[in-house]
């Protein structure tokens, strides 16, 4: 044994609060290994969750991992631990994401602790939004805290606005006439109907949120089937606030920082008492992702549209058991 060894019950307490992160309709595609050996916490992304036809690079599987990780930092932090991270420390197997070493002591990471007692207050929000605007400095402080992972957090202005919008209904249009995406965003929605998978992952219906009275929401209705009953309707914000998050570059490498980037965000937003919610739907067609970006601003590539506000805060959705996800080797 190593000294300061990692127990089983503080490594399963840490990878419970890494779980909370979010991911693409809520497919958890993560999976930890701890070794006892070097007292090393793997995390590798699951292949069997992966979105072929919405994520076929894999970008957004690994931005959900990238958040995970984000929130084992967080959650390590809060322990009086130190995470060392190494991303992709393995060339020849691409699912091997991360290796975390925890070590003992954790004073230069305060601003990360601070965050633990919002771990699991963070939950996606499909409600309106109130149009009180944010603060400056409350929006200065979110951009702050994407730099800190070496990420941009762009707060556009009204005619970028418009623009993100109007790739958001476009993106709408293009989903309505694929069958394919349809259906492969049909698999991860929980509405209690025979033949779904478990409910331990996915959307279920309660965080599908109100149906819209018009097609100028700022969110995505994952039901447009209409497969959950009763789903009432409601008028959206007419001025949406977002922010775009990127980097300047497109490697999985930087997928995995601005996920990590993304959490900080939203936890952050959450202790801010914001609401939030994320809006990937122009960012997985080629054809309107480039578009989404300031020619002006030195962000290269957008991998999230955060949507930012005061507003009903979303309930907790499910999460796997971490015994299906993590592994003590």
């Amino acid at each position: 044994m190593i000294a300061n060894a990692l127990t089983r019950q503080l490594v399963t307490s840490l990878v419970e609060d890494a779980v909370t992160a979010p991911s693409m309709h809520n497919a958890q595609p993560w999976r930890f290994v701890h070794r006892t050996d070097t007292d090393t916490v793997e995390l590798h992304g699951d292949p069997a969750r992966e979105m072929p036809i919405g994520d076929p690079d894999h970008r957004g599987l690994h931005l959900g991992c990238g958040a995970a990780l984000f929130n084992l930092r967080v959650a390590a932090a809060h322990q009086g631990r130190r995470a060392v991270i190494r991303l992709l420390p393995n060339g020849e197997d691409p699912w091997h994401l991360a290796d975390v070493q925890l070590r003992e002591g954790a004073v230069e990471e305060e601003d990360l602790a601070a965050l633990g007692p919002v771990l699991r207050e963070r939950h996606t929000s499909r409600f309106p939004f109130s149009e009180e605007q944010i603060p400056s400095e409350i929006l200065d402080g979110l951009r702050a805290a994407a730099l800190l992972e070496g990420c941009r957090l762009v707060v556009p202005g009204a005619w970028h606005t418009d623009t993100v919008m109007g790739l958001v209904h476009a993106s709408e249009v293009f989903e309505a006439v694929d069958a394919s995406v349809r259906a492969e965003i049909a698999a991860w929605i929980r509405t209690g109907s025979a033949g779904e998978a478990p409910a331990t992952d996915g959307i279920p219906a309660y965080a599908l949120g109100p149906r819209q009275y018009d097609v100028k929401s700022p969110i995505r209705d994952f039901d447009s089937p209409r497969r959950a009953a009763d789903r009432p309707s409601a008028r959206f914000e007419k001025n949406p606030q977002i922010a775009l998050l990127g980097t300047v570059a497109d490697t999985p490498n930087d997928w995995l920082r601005a996920g990590q980037a993304m959490q900080r965000v939203l936890l952050q937003a959450t202790l801010d008492g914001l609401s939030t919610s994320l809006m990937s739907q122009p960012l997985e067609w080629p054809e309107l992702r480039s578009d989404a970006r300031d020619p002006g601003s030195p962000t290269g590539y957008v991998h999230m549209v955060i949507r930012l506000g005061y507003g009903p805060r979303g309930r907790a959705t499910p999460r796997r058991p971490v015994a299906d996800v993590l592994a003590f080797d």
